[in-house]
């Protein structure tokens, strides 16, 4: 059943096995209700603050007044996404795992730049990853590198994550010291996006790295998704 959901974009992936792309932040956002739907959980996202309009057609810009943040499946936070790729280390670390602090091939999938400029790359030769080249987009399957301390994959690398959050520069500068969930709007008009991709190079990799994408534009190949839930 539809229940009136209407997409932009119906997003694809090179398997049933790789994560979608070419979906827009409106559409995950709605995906995200129809997934709770589905599931028979409380949808996080609504059109006005009484939270009784749910949100399921057009490009609605969401306001924070209109989550339900302990409803059923939403988009993470930037704060949120963070966290999760740092996988419970308790120190610092460049990348997800706490082993090294430079990546490789044989950890995450990424565009390698072998040279003296990039010295958290240690991958000995340059380009995207041969290992998924037999076809484009160069996405690679959940699974196939090693989980972050929290048992989550491709928290570096493979595709773009698109987050809740506007973008600013200067946010965290003045944000709550505790779960932020970004300002109520974007200087630059864009919505966060976290996390590289396999056209990326290893900088975009990293757990602190920010990046942003308009929300209306849907990027083939480079910019996904995955879902959060409050505990």
């Amino acid at each position: 059943v539809n229940r009136g959901y209407t997409f932009d974009n119906a997003g694809w992936a090179k398997a049933t096995n790789h994560p979608v792309q070419n979906v827009n932040w409106y559409d995950v956002v709605k995906w995200c209700n129809a997934r709770s739907e589905m599931e028979g959980l409380v949808p996080g996202y609504y059109t006005d603050a009484a939270q009784t309009m749910l949100y399921r057609t057009g490009q609605v810009d969401v306001a924070s007044a209109c989550v339900k943040w302990n409803g059923g499946y939403r988009l993470p936070t930037e704060a949120e996404w963070e966290k999760a790729a740092r996988g419970g280390a308790s120190t610092y670390h460049r990348f997800p795992w706490t082993d090294a602090e430079t990546i490789d091939w044989s950890r995450a999938n990424y565009y390698a730049v072998a040279n003296v400029q990039n010295s958290h790359d240690a991958n000995p030769t340059s380009g995207v990853n041969p290992a998924f080249t037999s076809e484009s987009p160069y996405t690679s399957p959940p699974g196939f590198f090693a989980p972050n301390g929290y048992g989550l994959y491709d928290m570096a690398g493979n595709v773009w994550e698109r987050c809740w959050d506007w973008y600013d520069d200067g946010y965290y500068s003045s944000s709550p010291g505790t779960d932020p969930r970004g300002p109520a709007s974007s200087p630059q008009g864009y919505r966060v996006i976290r996390g590289g991709s396999w056209n990326d190079m290893a900088h975009s990799s990293r757990c602190a790295s920010r990046a942003y994408a308009d929300q209306a534009q849907a990027y083939s190949g480079v910019a996904g998704f995955r879902c959060a839930r409050a505990l």
